[in-house]
């Protein structure tokens, strides 16, 4: 990862499922009627990367997912070659993938039985303190990034920092997000930060991978100013499926005891699902010589090993619909908080 030289295509690991997929004839209806938005996942940021894992979110029935290129330790030269390297392997597998330029790619991706795929940016070194990389990441795919990913930055504040705000610059980059069709996202933000980016943007504002600190007090976790601000600019908040942000274990009754508390802080109409799953729990994207204790500091004096932490799997998708349904929300809550939502801030947010 840290020396991206060679062409050659890595061979993929995550492929195979993590846990049971429910039968396709047990999947909700609405659950297969409708737009299935995960709004948040991580394949290795590696150049010319077999992204065939995918295939796992599309076999689970998703529509749409978010994939991260890169985080606030890569560079920008990596953070293009990555890419690169993914958009070429959606355009050579059309059969089954649609690299999305509109929302018209979603829809036709639910026709066809296609997956959508868009890309995310955790965090804004990869933008070297210039604004005309905004215009560039978008036209590439980045259709939402937060601004600070876990540490503070010239730009904002991180969840691990000293609860930094946004900077002047900052305050630039959410405008530009606006303007150019990028979704601004609070998630690994400090809270100061992301207070700042709901007053500053004039777009809709998602955390697309965070959960109640009410329910779970981590520094990763969002307290209810932050739910409803969110809420108040139209924007939502996606239930994660990581397990030291979702408490003592990953069962959808745990999930979905996060929804619920976000849909009484906040209605609906304003929560959804980013899973965060990440495909290779063994492989790291940090550079040589990076700690990992700064990007991932102990918390409660317990470390974050992505080789052991829990992870939400694509396979929980329709289970989690169906727990939804069997907890009492409606067809059309269910349809909405499992892609509805995030169809319409996105419907607000691109260009």
């Amino acid at each position: 990862m840290n020396k991206p030289v060679k062409n050659e295509m890595p061979h993929p690991r995550g492929v195979e499922a993590t846990e049971p997929l429910l039968p396709r004839e047990s999947w909700p209806q609405i659950f297969k009627d409708n737009i299935i938005w995960d709004a948040h996942a991580c394949l290795p940021l590696l150049p010319n990367y077999d992204c065939r894992a995918l295939e796992r979110h599309r076999a689970a029935g998703a529509t749409f997912v978010s994939v991260n290129v890169g985080m606030d330790f890569n560079p920008l030269s990596q953070c293009i070659r990555v890419i690169a390297g993914f958009r070429d392997w959606i355009a050579k597998h059309p059969e089954h993938y649609i690299m999305v330029d509109s929302l018209d790619d979603v829809r036709r991706a639910k026709r066809e039985g296609k997956l959508a795929v868009a890309f995310d940016l955790e965090g804004s070194a990869m933008l070297e303190d210039d604004l005309a990389m905004l215009g560039v990441y978008r036209d590439l795919g980045v259709r939402q990034m937060h601004l600070a990913y876990n540490r503070d930055n010239n730009i904002a504040g991180g969840c691990f920092g000293k609860n930094q705000g946004l900077t002047d610059l900052g305050r630039a980059v959410v405008k530009e997000c606006n303007r150019v069709g990028i979704v601004m996202d609070c998630s690994h933000s400090a809270r100061a930060t992301s207070l700042d980016v709901m007053e500053v943007s004039s777009k809709p504002v998602v955390f697309s991978h965070s959960n109640a600190k009410a329910l779970c007090d981590h520094p990763r976790n969002i307290d209810d100013t932050q739910i409803k601000r969110a809420a108040a600019t139209g924007g939502m908040v996606c239930v994660t499926g990581i397990g030291p942000f979702l408490g003592k274990d990953i069962d959808t009754d745990t999930i979905i005891r996060h929804i619920d508390y976000m849909v009484e802080k906040i209605g609906v109409a304003h929560v959804g699902i980013g899973i965060d799953y990440s495909f290779d729990q063994d492989h790291s994207d940090l550079p040589d010589g990076e700690d990992p204790a700064l990007w991932w500091p102990k918390v409660q004096g317990v470390d974050f090993d992505f080789s052991s932490v829990r992870f939400v799997s694509p396979e929980r998708l329709p289970d989690i619909a169906a727990g939804l349904l069997r907890h009492g929300y409606k067809d059309a809550d269910v349809a909405a908080i499992m892609g509805g939502n995030f169809m319409r801030v996105a419907e607000a947010c691109w260009r």
